[in-house]
């Protein structure tokens, strides 16, 4: 997610009321602070075995290494046992034809070059496979930049080219790797590797394609986007396409003194977040523009083998300040994607298609993503829950409340959502789906819950002053598609020492707080990254935390166990495997960030210098390739 400057937070000022004021709110909460022992049999033992490699520890456990100690190092820890590598940082050639020169360590990279360079700040990751497990492409997010590290004197001046090249640095980057002499590298060039920035074109299809609050004097159709950025979490497809979303979007948008009722529930503002792109690109001036902040906030579907493809926002799915999406299939084969808002006090989403998934790939399901029907979620304070339809003309969603159309409840999803009582939640963010059917979801944190004119605890969202987060999982009745479901809180984040008496006694809890990235391996462990804010590490219920990293669980157990911590000032976020479960790849965002990141390039390696530790160099996001020195399956 982005830092401590989102101005799209604490825009939810529906005053629909709190369903979940009057419940009990801690008897929902399964575990806490990481510990296992109250789970019992709520979870049936996940099957098998993958690649036909034992799946189990010597005790049972699906984890099989020792923890790694709590760290704030400027390095990178991995289990005993394991090798960890740097491939794909900012600023290396990607493999384009007539590739873009190294990167240089005093950032003086041109905006030309940087569009053909891996962007900055790393974040969501798939692995497609080519062939087998020993050649595929990787396709990341980058979700936004840091421009005193991006430019040489950061934003002491401020121009047209440094504009064009943090446009550059943002977006997806497409890359082909290889395990060759045993060890992982990029292929350049590749034929299929791509950077998607700012300002490559894209299509607007589904219910909003066209609307009047999406046509500008650049683009009167309404159908033709330039860009995607601020790309966060991401998903992938049965038909092998990638999926990225676009979160907070709004912060690169110039507002008006007074913000009229639509752009204040974005968050609009004066300024914007400080990155001073409408200086010198007026589509960014929503004072001119007024209707540009609505052509994006969608999720964009990308096909990663073929580099000439348009990519597509697909404006069924819903406008949000999308942190995801993450797609199942119900048992007749229609496409289910869930997604998070990261935000205070925003909605948990899930779309249902209205046609099946077909045979042949990206070619023959083109459309399948255009047509269907969002939900938002409503969490009982029972157990149980609700998904509630955002279809025009049911319920409030008329004309009479300022939805004229579906395409106007799409682009309005957050005043829809606020209409239909759907449930306030504490920045709800990653969604990981487990081989039970269970949806897992990140709250990572939101110490605006119970304070002065705020929503207070709920059900759903237990802890006033949330620091730590939680993750909630739910299981639709019957299928994916199901209009109802039941949940309960996974983990309560923390540290076990801390919390009730009676939550106490397993050795392997690991404290931890502000999950975030969530992704569930073949085996069906879930990996639970982390992203306490750079500004907040080492201070109050943080202060013992250490470094930002990622712990996997059990979920058959709640067992909980640190598997990596980063370097200092870093994120953690973004996983994924070769089909063999033998290498994994985890990104590092932001290693050595500062509070003053955009302004202040004096010291670009005050907080850290890692990867690469020139004296003359600067912190870099990257790829970590992660094997076992045995060759085993990762975490067994």
């Amino acid at each position: 997610m982005a830092k401590d400057y989102n101005s799209m937070e604490d825009s939810n000022r529906s005053s629909n009321r709190n369903i979940h004021e009057l419940s009990d709110p801690s008897r929902r909460i399964v575990l806490k602070g990481g510990l296992g022992s109250a789970l019992g049999g709520l979870l049936a033992p996940l099957a098998g075995t993958l690649a036909g490699c034992a799946t189990m520890a010597g005790d049972g456990s699906l984890l099989g290494f020792k923890s790694v100690p709590l760290s704030s190092a400027d390095k990178l820890t991995v289990p005993e046992g394991y090798i960890a590598e740097v491939i794909a940082a900012w600023g290396e050639p990607v493999g384009l034809s007539g590739d873009s020169p190294a990167f240089k360590t005093d950032a003086s990279n041109t905006a030309a070059e940087q569009e053909a360079q891996m962007g900055m700040h790393h974040d969501g990751i798939h692995f497609f496979a080519q062939d087998g497990s020993k050649t595929g492409l990787l396709v990341m997010n980058h979700e936004y930049t840091d421009d005193g590290l991006l430019h040489p004197d950061g934003m002491k001046t401020w121009t047209a080219a440094k504009v064009h090249k943090a446009q550059a640095a943002h977006g997806v980057s497409v890359i082909e790797v290889e395990q060759k002499d045993g060890k992982w590298q990029m292929v350049r060039p590749s034929p299929w590797a791509r950077r998607i920035t700012a300002r490559t074109p894209m299509q607007v299809t589904g219910p909003a394609a066209g609307h009047a609050l999406l046509r500008t004097a650049a683009d009167p159709s309404g159908t033709r986007v330039l860009g995607t950025f601020n790309n966060c979490a991401s998903g992938i497809t049965p038909w092998g396409t990638y999926l990225t979303s676009e979160e907070n979007f709004i912060n690169y948008f110039n507002g008006p003194d007074q913000p009229n009722a639509h752009e204040r529930r974005w968050g609009l503002r004066k300024g914007g977040a400080g990155y001073r792109w409408h200086e010198h690109d007026e589509r960014f001036d929503a004072t001119r523009h007024p209707n540009e902040p609505n052509r994006f906030g969608w999720v964009v579907e990308i096909d990663p083998f073929n580099p000439s493809s348009t990519p597509v926002k697909r404006t069924a799915l819903g406008r949000a300040a999308h942190e995801g999406a993450t797609v199942a299939v119900t048992r007749d084969q229609r496409a289910v994607v869930y997604s998070g808002e990261d935000s205070r006090f925003e909605y948990i989403y899930k779309f249902v298609s209205r046609d099946r998934i077909k045979p042949g790939g990206f070619r023959e399901n083109a459309q399948l993503l255009d047509h269907g029907t969002l939900y938002v979620a409503r969490f009982d304070a029972d157990g149980t829950g609700r998904w509630i339809a955002l279809v025009h003309g049911q319920g409030p969603l008329t004309p009479a409340n300022s939805f004229a159309d579906q395409g106007e409840v799409l682009i309005k999803t957050r005043q829809a959502s606020d209409l239909l009582g759907a449930t306030k939640m504490d920045r709800p963010e990653w969604i990981a789906v487990d081989k039970d059917g269970w949806a897992y979801c990140t709250l990572t944190n939101n110490a605006s819950r119970g304070t002065s004119g705020q929503p207070g605890v709920d059900a759903a969202n237990p802890r006033a002053n949330n620091t730590m987060g939680n993750i909630i999982r739910w299981k639709d009745e019957g299928d994916f598609d199901g209009t109802r479901f039941r949940w309960n809180h996974f983990v309560m984040a923390g540290d076990p020492a801390n919390e009730r008496a009676e939550a106490k006694g397993n050795a392997n809890g690991d404290a931890f707080g502000c999950p975030d990235g969530l992704w569930v391996d073949g085996r069906g462990v879930l990996w639970v990254q982390l992203d306490m804010s750079t500004s907040a590490m080492g201070k109050g219920d943080l202060a013992k935390l250490g470094n930002n990293a990622m712990l996997a669980a059990d979920v058959r157990t709640g067992e909980v166990r640190r598997f990596l911590v980063g370097p200092a000032g870093c994120e953690i976020t973004g996983a994924t495997a070769t089909p063999d479960g033998r290498t994994m790849f985890v990104n590092i965002q932001h290693p050595g960030e500062t509070a003053s990141e955009r302004t202040s390039p004096d010291q670009p390696r005050g907080i850290s210098n890692w990867p690469d530790f020139r004296p003359d160099g600067r912190p870099r996001s990257a790829t970590v390739v992660i094997r076992k020195a045995d060759g085993g399956v990762i975490g067994t």
